[in-house]
Order: C-alpha cells, then sequence, then structure tokens
C-alpha cells in the first residue's frame, strides 16, 4: 500500500523511439505528465529522441551513449523482445524501487511476468481498441469498399501480432483504456470491468491553441479532417454526409492527410467535388485546426485520437463518432454521431452549418473544458489510476456521452 504522500515509483516501459512521432509522441508525453504530477519515473525505452525533465531516469535498450542499434538491423519484433528481455532484468534487480509498472503492447511479455512474480501491478497501454476488434472492423470495411489494405501495415491483420497481444491482454494486472470505446471492446469479450483502469491522453497547450476571433468568419463552413486516410478513419462515411449537408453549398471540406493505394480511386467522385480540398501530408496542422470550424473525425475504431483533443485545443467544434475516442459531451461541446450513421452525420453538419449561435456555443464551452484535457492533466489522471490500484480502489470513469 501506498501513502497518499508518498512518490509512486513507476518503471515505465517503452519499446519504441520514445519522443518521434505517433504513439512514441504519445508516451514521451505520457512520461513528461506523470513526471510532473510528481511521480518518480524510471524509463526504459529502445532510443530516445528528446530530452525528458532531468527528474526522470532514462535507459535505453537499444543505445549506449551515441551508439544506437538500428530497429531495422535487428527488425522491430526482434528488437522489441530484446527490449523486454532487458526490463525484464532489470525489474528483477531493482524490484524494491518500484510500486508500479507500466509497459507498452508487443514488449511486455516477460516484463509482465516478472511483475506477475515480484507480485508488483503491472499496467498495459492500450492505445487502440482490442486488437481482434480492431482487425475485424478494418477487413470488413475493406470488403465493403473492395480494397485491401498494405502489406505490413498496422492494421492489416497479423495473428502472430495478436497472439502475443492477448497473452499480454492476461498477464496485465490492469489494461489502461483511454476512453470508453476501447474499454467496450474488452468488455465485449468478457474482460471483467475491474481489469480495466480508465485514463486519458491529452493535447500540447503550447502548439494547438485557439486563435483570437470566436470563429471563423468567412463565407460557409470551414470543415477539418486530420490523419491517415484509410478506412478505418471513416473518412468516406464523412465525404458523403458532407455532400448530403447544406455546408457543402458555400462551405470547405478540407483533407490533411496521405491515402492508402487504392482508397483515393474509390472515393475519387467526391474528392472532385469543388467544396472539397485535397491537402496531402501537412506540418501546420494547428494552424488549420485554427483557421476551421468544425473538426471531423467519424471513425469505426480508435483508441482515443489525439488530434480530436488538439482540435478542441485550438478552438474547433468536434463532429465525431462514438468509436473516436474523443473527449466530448454530445450537446453540450461537441456533436457526436454513431460510427456509420451518414443521415445523422449530414444533419449534425447541416446543424451546424446554419446555426452559428449553436456553433459558438459549443466552442465556448469546448474552450472552457480544455484544460481538464491536456497533456499536464491526463498525468495527474494517470497518477490517480496508479493510486486507486494500489490501495485497491475502483478506478472506472466516463468521459463520453452521446444522444
Amino acid at each position: 500500500m501506498t501513502h497518499e504522500d508518498k512518490p509512486i515509483r513507476v518503471l515505465y516501459s517503452f519499446p519504441h523511439k520514445l519522443g518521434a512521432a505517433r504513439i512514441c509522441n504519445t508516451a514521451w508525453q505520457q512520461v513528461n505528465g506523470l513526471a510532473a504530477a510528481g511521480a518518480a519515473v524510471t524509463v526504459f525505452t529502445g532510443a530516445i529522441c528528446r530530452p525528458l525533465p532531468e527528474n526522470v531516469r532514462v535507459r535505453t535498450t537499444l543505445a549506449w551513449g551515441k551508439v544506437r542499434i538500428p530497429y531495422r538491423l535487428l527488425g522491430h519484433a526482434r528488437a522489441w523482445a530484446w527490449h523486454d528481455a532487458m526490463v525484464s532484468r532489470q525489474l528483477k534487480k531493482m524490484a524494491a524501487e518500484v510500486d508500479v509498472v507500466h509497459v507498452w503492447p508487443m514488449g511486455a511479455l516477460q516484463t509482465l511476468q516478472t511483475a506477475r512474480e515480484l507480485g508488483i501491478p503491472a499496467f498495459l497501454e492500450r492505445p487502440n481498441a482490442h486488437t481482434e476488434f480492431a482487425y475485424a472492423v478494418v477487413r470488413q470495411e475493406c470488403e465493403r469498399l473492395g480494397i485491401n489494405m498494405p502489406p505490413g501495415h498496422e492494421h492489416a491483420f497479423n495473428a502472430e501480432y495478436l497472439r502475443q497481444e492477448e497473452k499480454e491482454y492476461q498477464l496485465a494486472d490492469r489494461l489502461l483504456c483511454p476512453s470508453d470505446f476501447v474499454a467496450k471492446t474488452f468488455r465485449d469479450r468478457g474482460f471483467p470491468p475491474e481489469k480495466l483502469a480508465r485514463h486519458q491522453y491529452g493535447f500540447d497547450a503550447k502548439l494547438f491553441f485557439a486563435g483570437q476571433q470566436d470563429a471563423h468568419s468567412g463565407p460557409g463552413l470551414r470543415v477539418l479532417f486530420v490523419g491517415g486516410c484509410a478506412p478505418r478513419k471513416g473518412l468516406h462515411y464523412a465525404l458523403e454526409a458532407w455532400l448530403n449537408s447544406s455546408a457543402s453549398v458555400k462551405g470547405t471540406f478540407h483533407i490533411a492527410g496521405e491515402f492508402i493505394p487504392g482508397y483515393a480511386e474509390k472515393l475519387s467522385a467526391q474528392l472532385a467535388h469543388p467544396s472539397v480540398k485535397r491537402l496531402g501530408q501537412r506540418s501546420d496542422v494547428p494552424e488549420l485546426m485554427r483557421q476551421s470550424d468544425v473538426f471531423i473525425l467519424p471513425s469505426l475504431e480508435e483508441g482515443s485520437a489525439l488530434v480530436t483533443l488538439e482540435a478542441r485545443g485550438c478552438g474547433c467544434v468536434l463532429a465525431v463518432s462514438d468509436a473516436s475516442g474523443a473527449v466530448c459531451q454530445h450537446g453540450e461541446n461537441a456533436m457526436i454521431h454513431q460510427a456509420r450513421d451518414v443521415a445523422k452525420l449530414s444533419a449534425q453538419l447541416t446543424q451546424l452549418d446554419e446555426d452559428r449561435a449553436l456553433r459558438l456555443r459549443l466552442r465556448a464551452a469546448s474552450l472552457a473544458t480544455a484544460p481538464e484535457i491536456t497533456w499536464a492533466a491526463a498525468g495527474k489522471k494517470l497518477l490517480a489510476v496508479y493510486r486507486k490500484v494500489l490501495i485497491g480502489g475502483a478506478v472506472e470513469d466516463s468521459i463520453i456521452k452521446s444522444d
């Protein structure tokens, strides 16, 4: 049992390049948030791309000083296994210095087993839905569209990865779920609620902040989609809803992201509409968000899409699916529709287009509560989750509601 005033000592294991893009940035931000919240964090990572606070101890498993072992040299699976083995050995040596273990998928089996043997609570990060569910959704949507995921894509079916992750699920004391949607995909597969710990992700308020104006004042609604353009993100549903709404008459739908092969061709007629603008991969996403009224993400499965948090920070009104993992409440600070419900999404876009007062009210409410979803706030919430588990408390929560 940990005393309330005693810093929680965290062994944080991340098998990838901490501080790089995507989940590597998520993990880096998470460690920063934990350290700022008062945790004593020791990080084991394959490599580190950005420095962490001085009070965070960092040990690299695929790098010694300036010398790195390239992941491609070992292959990702072997690199992850090497990392896992090294962390497991170190955990045995420093067990008396660790209160909780926090691991990420695909590089955690030995570490989880060691934590169980030592009686140290182990938390497994779940940045996405149950992998079997995610694979099934992607496969079904690809079949519906008549396209295939590129070989080796992270969301293309991989039986070996699935088997390993399912072993990790069982060994972990808690699965860290960043959204109700993720937790539901595990409950639906028989996982007991007490094994699921609800936390959240965040956004960097230094990069993602609102502009001076209350909202875009030009003619027509400005809607933005940011992300990998693939079936799981539901862009085809967003385009259909957009073209069926009044917003497409005078408004603009911007798409920032690269398309997987074959997807753009399937959507060629919709993409050719004069209101739709393809921007490609962009590095100025915060500014794009500040220039937009609405951020749209009709995903079919997610963990908790960081872009929805970032868009809120920039002042966009969210128009998202109930599978996006967005931190918002329908009708209070966002518009939420059931995944694949094109008619509902189209009606919501029309409503946002025609009712500027509604749009401004939702925007103001979203910005007012944005400080609750920064990475600093996420760090405090995660630390509270650790503490509740250490003292035997429940950690379920709810952050997304739809009508």
